[in-house]
């Protein structure tokens, strides 16, 4: 039977016409995403369907979509797509990340400008006949300094832009090599340098927890008087009630944002700034880019339809049929292994080497190391899956080194995971036993077997009487259940590590009683997906 694509957002005549040339069968109904209610009605006919932001692919959605196998995004951001269930359906959500990256940095670009010359403000006033020019003194960018938070791809075309218009360029981005920072002609800073040195402030990062209101009241009071600060890359990176206080303060000059903590953005207070610039999420809003992602979208969702090739996607590896049922424990596993170090990463990553022992050093190792970097890349980078992290990590200068081995030890299968950032080395191993379910078993060389839970509790403490009993009698006193308890040491009385599953996160007050415990030197929640 012929494979059936609904388009329900607009989409370009070429990419539908792709999906025609390829032989799958499609229902161009561009306004049918603002209608909830005939997508509901008649999702259950179609194989795939095509969006971009209009269309909101709720649970309700997924529900009805019977036939559905996969849905495309044009674009990178899938915050309209529920993906956790759309993966408990087994359909796969695909994007496109890199299709925007140009038109997004170009649109940076154009803020910064428009912002140095104040060329909203002086192109109102001189259509109401005015000729204030003494009123729009602006700055040069030429000399001025440009912070980059954020290095990766759209950031890097920034830089690129910038250095082209001969001004310094700082970038934070703890994952951005120092190999690549001076092929890219930038000076890797730390965020606080970065604050107290920059004239201009873009951000080009995603959006996770730990970017989250990144520039907030504490950090705009680091930056230098008359800053200006861009944001063409997510809503919620800026707090928009600390950046409103210090433009009245006049601490920051001025500011651009093309994108909002709620959109649309209908309604704002700061709608009305003379030495504010708004723009509705323009970012991607050209006909190339447009083009470029729509094509791709169509030639991704044809590929699947017709072939079974997955290429982007956010929820399922690039791998065969044949391949899929023996390596999904040990994909498990790698991206297990990955999240684990990458949650505990927090400078820069300038090599990272996978070691494959055993049976599974057989196996389809490219698929296990793409996992590994999804895992490893995902905490800091936000929508990063099993195709876009090797090209995410060769951007960034990451060494990626493979070896191959035969039965370790005790093992039948072993994979060890180790990273070399810019202050330390981190490695993790597991496994996979004959019950198909992943495993720790060491860690910085410390021997112990874990299954990792939704929520654990890592610390790192030294071995003396006192630690396990003080630790658990804090957690009971908050309410924290222990769902299992694992350690392991170097020595009596040396460096030792603590892995418990937890039922829930761990509070905030709680998590700094744990840290002020006198035996321990580290503890961090870490989450899992299980």
């Amino acid at each position: 039977m012929t494979s059936r694509v609904l388009v329900s957002d607009k989409l370009s005549p070429t990419a539908v016409q792709v999906f025609k040339d390829r032989g799958v069968d499609v229902d161009y109904l561009p306004d049918l995403g603002s209608d909830k209610q005939k997508l509901l009605s008649c999702i259950a006919d179609y194989d795939g369907l095509a969006i971009r932001s209009a269309t909101k692919v709720t649970p309700e959605v997924i529900a009805a979509a019977d036939r559905l196998r996969v849905i495309g995004r044009a674009g990178i951001g899938v915050d309209n797509v529920n993906l956790p269930a759309a993966s408990a359906r087994g359909i796969i959500v695909m994007n496109t990340p890199f299709g925007n990256a140009i038109t997004t940095a170009e649109h940076a670009i154009a803020m910064m400008m428009a912002l140095a010359r104040h060329i909203p403000s002086a192109d109102r006033s001189t259509h109401q006949g005015k000729w204030e020019k003494s009123r729009f003194m602006g700055v040069e960018l030429f000399n001025k300094t440009l912070g980059l938070i954020g290095c990766g791809n759209i950031g890097s075309i920034v830089a690129d832009r910038a250095v082209g218009l001969k001004m310094r360029v700082v970038a934070y981005d703890p994952f951005l090599s120092p190999e690549r920072a001076v092929e890219l002609g930038v000076e890797k800073v730390e965020l606080d340098k970065l604050l107290a040195r920059a004239d201009f402030i873009t951000l080009h990062t995603p959006l996770t927890d730990k970017t989250r209101n990144i520039i907030d009241a504490k950090a705009m009071a680091q930056m230098k008087p008359g800053v200006r600060i861009i944001n063409c890359a997510r809503g919620g990176l800026v707090v928009e009630a600390d950046l409103k206080d210090a433009l009245d303060a006049g601490h920051v000059a001025a500011a651009a944002l093309d994108v909002y903590e709620r959109e649309p953005a209908t309604d704002h207070p700061l709608f009305g700034y003379e030495n504010v610039i708004c723009t509705p999420h323009l970012g991607a809003s050209t006909g190339e880019a447009q083009e470029n992602v729509a094509i791709q979208v169509a030639e991704q969702m044809s590929d699947y339809l017709i072939n079974g090739a997955v290429t982007n996607a956010l929820n399922m590896p690039s791998i065969s049929a044949e391949e899929a049922p023996r390596l999904k424990p040990f994909i498990a596993l790698a991206e297990q292994l990955g999240s684990f170090a990458g949650q505990l990463t927090e400078s820069a990553i300038k090599g990272i080497g996978i070691e494959y022992a055993g049976d599974v050093g057989e196996m389809n190792t490219k698929a296990l190391t793409s996992a590994a970097l999804a895992g490893l890349l995902r905490p800091i980078l936000g929508e990063v899956n099993m195709v876009s992290a090797p090209i995410v990590a060769r951007e960034r200068g990451m060494q990626v080194d493979e070896v191959r081995q035969t039965k370790r030890g005790a093992y039948d299968n072993y994979i060890r995971l180790t990273v070399n950032s810019a202050t330390q080395q981190r490695s993790v191993a597991g496994t996979v036993f004959s019950d198909g379910k992943p495993r720790i078993i060491q860690i910085k060389g410390i021997n112990m077997e874990a299954e990792l839970g939704a929520h654990m509790l890592y610390v790192t403490n030294e071995d003396k009487p006192g630690f396990i009993g003080a630790l658990g009698s804090l957690l009971g006193d908050a309410g924290v259940n222990i769902a299992t308890f694992h350690l392991g040491r170097q020595a009596q009385g040396g460096n030792a590590i603590a892995l418990i599953e937890i039922d829930d996160v761990v509070p905030f007050d709680v998590l700094n009683k744990v840290n002020s415990l006198p035996q321990v030197q580290q503890a961090k929640p870490l989450a899992f997906l299980v």
